[in-house]
């Protein structure tokens, strides 16, 4: 295979690319913020005694965990429009789209490390008076937060890379940056690998951080 590979081109448009790491790194921040916060609210609806909130809080995770991203996001910036009448940006279809699936998923993670705990200490905090919220707060979710951290870590390198899925709406985020400069080059061989480069370069530091915090709390374990 006689390809000649040339990179010339990809470097040349660094202010594109950096337009769009800035866009990805926004998508991600929201997403990421608003993800992990609705998903620990719908992981203890799932554990609620009310009955509606746990029947609303399980087809929440049903709902946005069986359905593809990507659909949500389209239909987040073709549909809604046409059903409430407000104009959706791309970068609040894929806000939408994004998090509320991410939500889904960091719902069960949390719901999981919940239930990791063990019985015996919901039962000595009520013995000692403590209420199902100050048990939750004090006792239980410090712990189950702690288990779940490398879940969690998993979910937001997840979360990182679906924001490449804004593309399919126009939303200037690094794969959309790529596209163009591909298209106007005639080189996507070589601007997909830089941007897989980037991505690495970006995650790479933080998963090792996360790793570097996970043996902290071991050891204060």
């Amino acid at each position: 295979m006689n390809y000649h590979w040339n990179f010339a081109s990809v470097f040349e448009n660094w202010p594109a690319l950096l337009i769009g790491v800035e866009g990805t790194l926004r998508l991600f921040v929201v997403c990421l913020l608003i993800g992990m916060s609705l998903g620990l609210v719908v992981g203890l609806g799932r554990r609620s005694k009310s009955k509606p909130v746990k029947w609303l809080s399980t087809a929440f995770v049903e709902f946005f965990r069986n359905t593809p991203v990507l659909v949500q996001i389209l239909w987040f910036y073709y549909a809604l429009p046409i059903l409430t009448g407000l104009e959706i940006s791309p970068f609040m279809a894929a806000i939408l789209g994004i998090s509320l699936n991410s939500a889904a998923y960091s719902a069960e993670i949390f719901r999981g490390g919940i239930q990791s705990i063990e019985p015996g200490q919901w039962e000595a905090a009520t013995a000692i008076g403590m209420s199902r919220l100050q048990t939750l707060r004090r006792i239980v979710l410090p712990q189950a937060i702690r288990r779940v951290i490398p879940a969690l870590t998993n979910r937001g390198v997840e979360i990182f890379k679906m924001s490449t899925l804004a593309s399919v709406v126009a939303y200037v985020e690094l794969l959309q940056q790529g596209k163009l400069i591909a298209s106007l080059n005639f080189n996507p061989l070589e601007v997909y690998t830089v941007i897989g480069a980037i991505f690495l370069l970006i995650l790479y530091p933080i998963v090792r951080l996360t790793y570097a915090l996970e043996r902290r709390l071991a050891r204060s374990d």
